[in-house]
Formats: C-alpha cells, sequence, structure tokens
C-alpha cells in the first residue's frame, strides 16, 4: 500500500494549487465556449496533453503497451477512456447552458457518486461521518438551487437540462475513477492518462470545428493555452500531492474548488464590467455552497476522522 511522503506543506500547496486551477478553469471554458464547440475545445485540451505526456513517457522509456493485457484490463481501460471522455464532453455542454459557479457546484456529486461505486462494487464500509458528509453535501445542492428548484423540477428548460448534463458528467467521472483505481494494478496514473488523452484525440478530431479556432482573439488565445496547460499541470499537481499527503486530506482541500469558482467570477465581473456578470446568490445559495463544500470536505476526511476516535479511545 502507498504510503506519503509526510511532507505535509508541500502536499497542502500542491492541493492548493489544483483546487486553485480547478476553480479558475470553468470560467476560462466559459469564455471559450461563446466562439468554440465543446468538441474543438475538448480536442485541443486532449490533443496537447497527449502530445506532452507522451515526450513525458518516451523519455522515460515508459511508453505502455495493451499486448498482454488481460481481458478484464482491457474492459477497466475502455470504461476509464469513456467515463472520462464523456465527463469532459458532458461538462462543457453543461457549463454552456449553466453558469460556471452552478456547475461547479453540482460536480461536486462526482467524488460522492465515487464513493457510493466504492460501496456498491468494491464492498466498503460506509462511515458514520460519510454518511453526515453526504446529507451535507444533497442539503446544500438544494439550498444552492433555492430560488430555481421548482422551476429546474417542473419546466424542463435549459437550466435543467444544463444540471442534469452536469450530473451525467459526474456519473462518468465516478466510472472513470473507480475503473482507473483497479487498473493501478496493471499500469501507473501517467500511462493510463496517456491511453485516455491519445483516445480522447483520436475520437474528438472528427467533429472538432477548426476554422473558428483561426478568428479567435487574442485574449481567447490566450485563455485556451491556459486550458491545455491546466489540464497538464492541474492533474500533474494532483497526482503528486497524492505523493506527499493523504488522499483524504487532499480531496477535503479539493473540496473548496466551487468556492473558489464563484470568488473568482465575481472578481473577473468586477475587473471586466462588460463581461459576463457573475450569478448573483443569495444568502440560502451561499449557505448550500458551503453546505456542499463542507460535506464534500466531511465526506472525505472520515476515514481520519474515524482513526482520530479510534486513537482517542
Amino acid at each position: 500500500m502507498h504510503q506519503a511522503s509526510g511532507r505535509s506543506l508541500y502536499g497542502f500547496m500542491l492541493a492548493l494549487v489544483t483546487a486553485v486551477l480547478w476553480g479558475m478553469l470553468p470560467i476560462a471554458l466559459k469564455h471559450l465556449l461563446v466562439d468554440l464547440t465543446a468538441n474543438t475545445i475538448t480536442w485541443i485540451r486532449f490533443l496537447i496533453a497527449a502530445l506532452f505526456v507522451s515526450v513525458v513517457l518516451w523519455q522515460q522509456k515508459a511508453l505502455p503497451s495493451v499486448r498482454g493485457l488481460s481481458r478484464k484490463a482491457s474492459i477497466l481501460l475502455v470504461i476509464a477512456i469513456g467515463g472520462l471522455l464523456s465527463n469532459y464532453i458532458l461538462y462543457l455542454m453543461g457549463l454552456h447552458l449553466l453558469t460556471a459557479e452552478t456547475a461547479q457546484v453540482v460536480i461536486q456529486l462526482a467524488p460522492f457518486l465515487m464513493m457510493m461505486g466504492g460501496i456498491f462494487i468494491f464492498r466498503e464500509q460506509l462511515l458514520l461521518w460519510q454518511k453526515i458528509g453526504a446529507t451535507l453535501l444533497l442539503i446544500g445542492l438544494l439550498l444552492f438551487f433555492n430560488e430555481r428548484l421548482v422551476l429546474l423540477l417542473t419546466q424542463f428548460g435549459q437550466d435543467s437540462i444544463g444540471v442534469l448534463l452536469v450530473i451525467i458528467a459526474a456519473v462518468t467521472w465516478a466510472c472513470y475513477a473507480l475503473a482507473q483505481k483497479q487498473l493501478l494494478m496493471s499500469f501507473n496514473s501517467q500511462q493510463i492518462m496517456w491511453f485516455i488523452y491519445l483516445a480522447g484525440a483520436l475520437c474528438f478530431l472528427p467533429v472538432a470545428e477548426l476554422n473558428p479556432i483561426l478568428h479567435l482573439s487574442g485574449l481567447q488565445w490566450g485563455l485556451l493555452a491556459f486550458c491545455c496547460l491546466n489540464t497538464i499541470i492541474a492533474y500533474g499537481a494532483f497526482a503528486e500531492a497524492l505523493e506527499h499527503w493523504e488522499a483524504s486530506k487532499v480531496s477535503a482541500v479539493l473540496a473548496i474548488t466551487p468556492l473558489l469558482t464563484i470568488l473568482f467570477a465575481n472578481i473577473v465581473s468586477w475587473l471586466f464590467p462588460d463581461a459576463a456578470p457573475a450569478q448573483a446568490l443569495n444568502f440560502w445559495s451561499v449557505t448550500g455552497a458551503l453546505l456542499v463544500v463542507a460535506g464534500s470536505a466531511i465526506t472525505a476526511l472520515s476515514p481520519l476522522l474515524k482513526q482520530h476516535l479510534a486513537d482517542r479511545a
């Protein structure tokens, strides 16, 4: 079993970098979706990431092969590829219909669904604190949508479709994460991501629209470069954080991502009044966002809370 190096401060800083980058990402993507399709953005991100990881693995002489791969591992690889590819495109399609803040709050269902998958598929035990965290997360989502909840449930409009797409994106991410967990017995994390990035670059090429790329403004080129680098740096920082800090603590830090998105959206709206305004949140929506973050953090930290209580007893 992997043991963290114990460099807690370094692990925390890496996790915080990941949270900040993921907090900024939907805002940049939202502005790119004005002129580029979700398919085009996804293809570019996968292509750049595939090229980068290919160079890294080639230098390490660690490019993977599917030769001799068992049938079970092959199926898991297909699930991981399909899961993350679906997550990328469905999230972008949902983001196109929603505000960045709303999409980021809803996608917090992903780690919760991964936990539920671990319980039902791998027969993991559901701890008391995980039940509390999951309950807070669900209550938080209901409060966040307090003003629009009736409309979301009764009128299947743009917001309802967007929320549904992001929920499905969370489901597909959970499928990817659970499959990757088992694939680590056959490949390391970089090799798994190489397969996924390469498959994404190939699958989305036929549906990518290249002509609009030539007419992007300087700002949009910068945002596109940021999104590509975000894919590489954020996942790299995330993987490195897991080397130095417990996974539950890393996940707890990442739970603040929706709050960072809300913060960055308001900063952008203040700096650039002509840009899309930040979402107006009432007291209950803010309370809901905080509960979503608290629920995610408690769920992630549950194993450590259990161990702490056991040590004191």
